[in-house]
């Protein structure tokens, strides 16, 4: 049985990839302390909880549930370490795809989490955690994001209009905290960034590394980092000239092109 479990639940655009690049690499000197799961571990529980988040279905919450179940089922033994398990879909898609307008689906998916591990683990302390960021940089940064990995065609101005109510990441982490038998922790970007180790620095802490362990990890570069703006705008004049779905190949070819560009000039 682990000492203690950390569901680090996301959000997108709040640190995340540069946590979980962190964790990864750092696996030798915290292996003595936690136990790290992350998104390539699992990657049938994501499809599970994207799928939720979308349909809002009785069966897919039933197959998140089972699948998280076997998650901890195929654990091995972890005494006296922290598990800490990573992933921003532990929350759901990320809002702004066609309808998914907000996380409304986080709190239903966390209850199930914490529900499971204190069924597996029943005298294990479990916390919560997540990232979050000042609205309207992170709806800005997920505007960004959508652009860049999907046909988003909206200007920045429709996308907010759209979807901005779901920047009030405190919001759904206050109606997770009101739902949830564990306490629930959340660190902002903002603050976070200052920090020696960045935004892993607060989850490590919570995972109860030793200060020693944490001196040894060095900073790590910023993962995901936001693109020039003038590469950002390509991306969207090549969605609007590729809008129909038929033109998806033509339209992946284009923003490959102009990433390829953008990386050849950073070089």
């Amino acid at each position: 049985m682990p000492a203690k479990v950390v569901l680090h639940i996301g959000f997108h655009k709040t640190g995340t990839s540069t946590v979980q690049q962190m964790l990864r690499t750092n696996r030798a000197p915290l292996k003595a302390h936690l136990a790290i799961r992350l998104k390539p571990q699992m990657t049938v529980l994501m499809h599970a909880t994207r799928g939720f988040s979308t349909w809002r279905d009785k069966i897919s919450l039933a197959k998140v549930a089972h699948r998280f179940d076997l998650l901890l089922q195929d654990l091995p033994g972890m005494p006296r370490r922290t598990l800490v398990i990573s992933a921003e879909e532990l929350s759901g898609h990320m809002p702004g795809r066609g309808d998914l307008a907000d996380y409304s689906a986080a709190p239903e998916l966390v209850h199930i989490y914490v529900e499971c591990v204190q069924k597996h683990f029943p005298d294990c302390e479990v916390a919560v955690y997540a990232s979050t960021r000042a609205p309207q940089a992170w709806l800005r940064s997920a505007y960004w994001e959508h652009v860049k990995s999907s046909s988003m065609t909206l200007d920045f101005t429709d996308f907010v209009a759209r979807y901005g109510h779901a920047a009030d990441l405190d919001a759904v982490l206050d109606e997770i905290a009101a739902n949830v038998p564990c306490r629930v922790f959340r660190a902002r970007l903002e603050e976070a960034q200052n920090l020696r180790l960045g935004p892993a620095q607060p989850l490590l802490e919570l995972c109860d590394v030793p200060a020693a362990t944490l001196a040894q990890i060095m900073p790590h570069p910023v993962a995901n980092a936001a693109l020039d703006p003038s590469v950002l705008e390509a991306l969207l004049e090549a969605n609007r000239a590729h809008p129909d779905p038929a033109d998806r190949a033509a339209r992946k070819a284009a923003k490959q092109a102009i990433l390829a560009a953008a990386q050849g000039k950073d070089a």
